[in-house]
């Protein structure tokens, strides 16, 4: 008899427990970013409201540190389901929206007043590009100004000539980049960089102040131009069919706090991103700055090249004139204002 009352209970609870589980939402999400750092740490944060909100039916379950590959791995793994969510860089999201790549062109913003501009006038468009590819924009994680590292001064064009200067493998932005500086980098994986530092297979890179160190690649490296190559892009993305699977109240509380935790690692990772050039310089990193006027018109024409070279491949003629427009009221009207 109290065998079967144990029995009873027992099957009872399990039937609870599945119940439970059955209402539960997980999103699987990967990143790049080790944890501890700023983006996982935000990413946290923001599983910890969308379970307060939700009454624990929704949460994520986080995969940092490039557990599940990089970029094309997450993008590969989200499609056949193996995971939901991802933190891309602006090379995974060109993969999936290609016209969002614009974001990370050479030379293109001046300040991050410019790159808000821009997020906030074309949002609704890159957000339907996503859409219209099977992906939900959770919430833009930007990785900030990069700059160029080396282990030889670059004070102008010319100096980057005798870099071996390393390039995201497949990246048409960075490519483009590259070919208008007329520099032929050396391709290969984010997560062979470090160690292609340390062999001197390559001994230059771009990267974010912040990144450099989360990454280390710091150490490996003596100098830093301190003229930003790009704001590069980032982002958290979710695919349309786990998304269409929550009802619509957890939409509303995955997309609300997704914009909201998200704008808040923008705004940490910039303050970060400030604090770590003055952490690198105590480290040993010198700074170089550019030997002339002329060396910064010749890298802000590459770029303008770049951007060029890409119409047809990643965007519209149209679309790259509305992006530079965009841009160039906004200084004017900026400029009136002061």
């Amino acid at each position: 008899m109290y065998l079967m009352k144990q029995t009873v209970v027992l099957l009872f609870f399990l039937l609870l427990w599945t119940d439970a589980d059955a209402q539960e939402h997980t999103i699987k999400f990967a990143t790049l970013a080790p944890d501890g750092t700023s983006w996982v740490n935000v990413m946290r944060e923001y599983d910890t409201a969308i379970r307060k909100e939700s009454g624990g039916r929704l949460g994520f379950k986080i995969y940092a540190g490039g557990v599940q590959g990089e970029d094309k791995d997450f993008i590969r793994k989200m499609r056949v389901g193996q995971i939901h969510s991802a933190g891309l860089t602006g090379v995974g999201l060109g993969e999936i929206a290609p016209k969002v790549r614009i974001l990370d062109s050479p030379f293109l913003f001046e300040s991050y007043d410019e790159v808000d501009h821009i997020y906030e006038a074309f949002d609704q468009e890159f957000r339907k590009a996503f859409e219209e590819n099977g992906f939900v924009l959770l919430g833009w994680s930007e990785v900030g100004f990069v700059y160029v590292f080396t282990n030889t001064p670059v004070r102008s064009l010319a100096d980057m000539s005798g870099v071996k200067m390393w390039m995201w493998e497949g990246d048409p932005i960075a490519e483009a980049t590259f070919k208008s500086l007329a520099i032929s980098p050396i391709p290969l994986s984010v997560i062979d960089v470090l160690t292609s530092l340390q062999t001197g297979l390559i001994n230059g890179a771009y990267i974010s102040p912040y990144a450099a160190l989360a990454l280390q690649w710091n150490t490996r490296v003596k100098y830093m131009l301190a003229v930003p190559l790009a704001d590069a892009s980032g982002a958290v993305v979710m695919t349309k069919k786990k998304f269409d699977t929550l009802t619509p109240d957890l939409q509303e509380i995955l997309l609300r706090n997704g914009r909201k935790y998200m704008r808040q690692g923008v705004l940490r990772a910039r303050e970060e991103n400030t604090a770590a050039i003055m952490t690198l310089k105590k480290e040993g990193i010198q700074t170089t700055e550019l030997s002339s006027p002329k060396s910064l018109q010749e890298y802000v024409a590459a770029g303008a090249k770049a951007r060029r070279s890409l119409i047809g491949k990643l965007y519209d003629q149209q679309f790259l004139d509305r992006i530079e427009k965009s841009i160039a009221d906004f200084r004017k009207n900026k400029s009136n204002t002061k």
